[in-house]
């Protein structure tokens, strides 16, 4: 795709941010990706407590060199009464507060919506939480296994025997994507009324509305979808399956026409398809067990590469079940060119460039904060000066 190196859409907009963990970072990385400047408050010595979940990124955390590319990090002891005075000339150049602080600790700050609307009008306040801002779970702890629980996930993701947690941190991410695209429309809000708004996001909710094709599968009280595994819970055959050499090859069927030309050109054996006991999804999904073994039988002569070439063949959707290994060397991502690299704390890394591509600007790919990296240079730009920047800091409040 041909690109313009335009402006980007969100540039001269400032977001401040007091997060921690992946649910509003991811947010706010993705507004940084937009053009937006993303001024990372930290806890002084510590920061975001995702920068010591693990140390796979050359001794940096791998959540964090994920979501926190092209911010700006300063550290600043928030409860300190001093630092209110800082918070408050942050803020007021800011056009978005992010906040996913413990329940109620950003009114406790006096950075709740109702606190900053008198003086802030334009301010947009967007605040990320496990369960939202009333209701008897408020002032749960909700971290993203806990949501997964609570949404129902875990009682469709898993085998039959046993349930599964979601392989990646699903339910921040479906707050931090619904966190951006609400600060987008109400940027877009503020631009037609002059005024800012309140955006409340809780995780339970987000995590909810992914459920909806098993909610209404299972309207009314009928039985929910059963956990199948890797295969499809109401569409058969769908999901993985052993070909002669011992390899998986996974494959999915959406529709009858599909059946058939599966039967008739990967199988061989067309008169499967008018089976009476597999002639409709739901007789095939009711008897996948024993479909599954005749399946299995008939690609016992082929290996998995000669399945997918007859697969591909017939225009029958399928898939490698890759490894990480395998994504980092994935021919389709290299081929569009979707890895970059940005800088870090410990040099160079690669990163994938943000899905979407517009034609008209390229996305931000600035670095990863070192913690604190920019704190004199804000503060100083904020009117402080050396001296005062020095006293700051021996008082421990950044």
């Amino acid at each position: 795709m041909a690109r313009t190196s335009g402006r980007r859409p969100l540039e001269g907009i400032t977001v401040v941010t007091l997060e921690h963990a992946v649910a509003a970072p991811f947010a706010t990385r993705q507004l940084a990706d937009m053009g937006a400047r993303v001024i990372k408050i930290e806890r002084p010595g510590a920061g975001d407590f995702a920068r010591a979940y693990d140390r796979r990124v050359r001794g940096e955390a791998s959540y964090f060199v994920w979501i926190n590319r092209s911010k700006e990090s300063i550290t600043l002891d928030v409860k300190h009464p001093e630092a209110r005075q800082v918070l408050a000339r942050l803020l007021g150049q800011a056009d978005v507060l992010v906040q996913n602080l413990a329940p109620g600790a950003a009114a406790r700050l006096g950075l709740s919506e109702e606190a900053l609307r008198p003086t802030h009008k334009r301010l947009i306040v967007c605040d990320i939480s496990g369960y939202g801002s009333a209701g008897p779970f408020r002032d749960k702890k909700a971290y993203d296994l806990l949501i997964q629980a609570e949404a129902g996930l875990l009682s469709v993701t898993g085998s039959p025997e046993e349930m599964a947690r979601a392989g990646i941190s699903v339910a921040d991410i479906a707050a931090g994507m619904y966190a951006y695209s609400a600060v987008l429309a109400a940027l877009i809000q503020r631009g037609i009324t002059g005024e800012g708004s309140h955006i409340d996001v809780s995780m339970l909710e987000c995590l909810a509305e992914w459920m909806g094709n098993p909610l209404y599968y299972g309207f009314e009280g009928q039985a929910q979808a059963a956990r199948a595994g890797a295969s499809h819970p109401s569409i058969y055959p769908y999901g993985p399956f052993t070909a002669g050499d011992g390899k998986t090859v996974l494959f999915g069927l959406q529709n009858e026409r599909e059946w058939k030309a599966f039967c008739e050109q990967v199988l061989a054996h067309p008169e499967l398809a008018t089976d009476e006991r597999f002639d409709a999804n739901a007789k095939r999904s009711a008897h996948r067990v024993e479909l599954k073994q005749r399946i299995e039988s008939l690609l016992q002569p082929l290996t998995a590469a000669q399945c997918i070439a007859r697969l591909d063949a017939a225009n029958i959707g399928n898939a490698s079940v890759n490894g990480i290994a395998d994504v980092w060397a994935h021919p389709q991502l290299r081929a569009r060119e979707r890895w970059l690299e940005v800088g870090s704390p410990v040099g160079p890394i690669p990163a994938l460039k943000p899905p979407a591509d517009n034609d008209r600007f390229a996305p931000r790919m600035d670095p990863v904060p070192a913690l604190g990296e920019h704190t004199d240079a804000i503060l100083q730009a904020l009117g402080y000066g050396p001296e005062d920047i020095a006293r700051l800091r021996d008082s421990q409040i950044l």
